[in-house]
């Protein structure tokens, strides 16, 4: 990332305006989540961003402006003190260049994969049968939740389907019998490679990703990958094995001609919308 400069200006009107914006925003995304925390209970569907992600709720209330912006009046507020942030006079700003030279690496690697990925052609195969081969020919499960189908009926679904997983961090919960049905051998070494816009967990992750490249990142753009992770995580799991009835989920049958297509319908658009936002992050990076 080469700007070193402060290329636009908010009064501090429109940059509170903003952050009290975000902080609403956010607090609604994870009201749930901290009520939750504060009686024991748990959620199937909507802990999974705070669980399989460990990021704290409190990062998604941090509001950014992003880089080579300058806020005016805000050398005086708690954001000065925080990591990244310089003061000039009465303003502040993210100190893009010294985030950057520490975390080279990391902004290397993500603008990367989400160039890459967006280039590739989208696959809509899979059908979500990833969460089928985590409980294939296994009694324990994962969640808490019961299975929608015995067992038995369960694994003749992954038994009676092409199983075309591309994303590590979904392979690597296959149980042992799953693995070798699988036709692709995703591993991390290879995940530049294999990263395609279909692949639900690799929309999901585009909410990591930000996560990772802290300040250069604009708060709406972080809320709107989070959004979206929550949206795609909600029909992974309406497409699983798992009766969420009590939850209030209604099942995407992939077992069934017309629960393929409906997950295929759902995936195209998030498959769209997941690379909008690619482009978004990419061009925070070149």
């Amino acid at each position: 990332m080469q700007r070193t400069e402060q290329t636009r200006v908010l009064g501090a009107a429109e940059w509170r305006s903003r952050e009290q914006a975000h902080e609403e925003r956010a607090d609604a995304f994870t009201r749930g989540r901290r009520e939750r925390s504060a009686t024991g209970q748990t959620h199937p569907v909507d802990d999974f961003l705070f669980t399989y992600y460990p990021f704290r709720p409190g990062l998604l209330r941090r509001w950014h402006p992003g880089a080579g912006v300058l806020l005016q009046g805000a050398a005086d507020e708690p954001r000065a003190t925080w990591k990244w942030y310089r003061t000039t006079g009465s303003d502040s700003y993210v100190d893009a260049v010294a985030f950057s030279e520490k975390n080279e690496q990391v902004i290397r690697f993500v603008a990367s994969l989400l160039s890459a990925t967006r280039q590739r052609p989208a696959h809509f195969g899979c059908f979500g049968l990833h969460e089928w081969a985590m409980v294939y020919r296994q009694d324990e499960h994962r969640h808490v939740a019961p299975l929608r189908l015995a067992q038995s009926d369960t694994d003749a679904v992954v038994d009676g389907n092409r199983i075309a997983c591309s994303h590590f961090d979904a392979f690597r919960f296959f149980t042992p019998a799953a693995i070798p049905l699988n036709e692709l051998e995703p591993s991390r070494k290879n995940q530049p490679v294999l990263e395609q816009p279909g692949c639900l967990h690799a929309g999901m992750d585009i909410y990591k990703w930000v996560i990772k490249l802290g300040p250069l990142v604009p708060g709406e753009i972080l809320l709107d990958a989070f959004e979206l992770a929550r949206d795609i995580r909600q029909l992974d799991m309406e497409a699983s094995p798992y009766d969420l009835s009590d939850w209030g989920y209604a099942p995407v049958a992939v077992e069934t001609a017309a629960g393929k297509a409906e997950y295929v319908r759902r995936q195209r658009g998030f498959t769209a919308q997941s690379n909008l936002l690619r482009d978004r992050v990419v061009a925070l990076l070149t």
